[in-house]
């Protein structure tokens, strides 16, 4: 069994057909999407159509419990635009996506954690920003969950960790490689290059084989319509996945 896995696309479809394109390369029995698929300043109703159209697997991010519960003049930049440019048919399919799911007796997937869309699995946040989670932090975050393989996204950067007998994994993020954080703490997050990534999983006997993909793409044109919304720090993460 191949699985491979997208998350935190945020509206950026060219680089969602590049990672798709990768993935069939690479051949996959399964692809899952594990949310915050729409917020953004980029292309949110034609990547919303697409996914949509693909029929797989999707969780429902934080940005998705945003755009479903927040009045629009509450939300942020992000979360407003996207809502501004989806129809009833978008809200649907977003209304009908878990916050987490058992993928296979041995695969669960989440957004953030299993008890939380907003926390990051593999990163803790401080006062003075994000650092890697030890082993007690991830523990904690798992909770009673002892699936083989447990799946997340919400941070955008791309981990695999083995703790005890389980396998953990992030693939990051398709569609926005760095982006500048206040929850609860201020923070960035920076992967350093602007190619999108995702990851795959394949089950070999009881043993899971992760890998980690990075994906060039067009990223000056998604680049030129975040500022042409208005959107610079946007651009900057999409030309160089830094902040600054």
């Amino acid at each position: 069994m191949r699985i491979a896995f997208v998350s935190d696309i945020h509206g950026n479809l060219p680089a969602l057909e590049a990672v798709v394109a990768d993935i069939r390369g690479h051949g996959a029995d399964l692809i899952a999407n594990l949310g915050d698929s729409l917020s953004g300043p980029l292309l949110p109703r034609e990547t919303a159509q697409y996914l949509i159209a693909a029929g797989w697997p999707t969780l429902a991010g934080n940005h998705e419990r945003q755009l479903l519960t927040q009045a629009p003049d509450h939300q942020g930049a992000s979360d407003a635009y996207a809502f501004s440019q989806l129809g009833e048919a978008e809200f649907a399919w977003m209304r009908s996506q878990p916050g987490t799911l058992q993928l296979q007796p041995d695969v669960f997937v989440c957004h953030g954690t299993p008890a939380s869309d907003l926390e990051y699995f593999f990163e803790t946040l401080t006062p003075a920003g994000a650092r890697i989670a030890n082993a007690a932090e991830v523990r904690a975050r798992l909770g009673n969950q002892r699936a083989p393989l447990v799946v997340c996204g919400h941070s955008h950067m791309p981990r695999m960790l083995r703790l005890d007998e389980q396998w953990l994994l992030n693939p990051g993020s398709v569609g926005l490689q760095a982006f500048r954080g206040e929850y609860p703490y201020p923070h960035t997050i920076e992967t350093g290059s602007p190619d999108a990534r995702y990851a795959i999983a394949e089950q070999r006997g009881s043993v899971w084989h992760l890998s980690l993909h990075a994906v060039p793409y067009d990223f000056e044109s998604m680049a030129q319509l975040a500022e042409t919304h208005g959107r610079p720090e946007w651009a900057q993460a999409l030309r160089s996945g830094y902040i600054g």
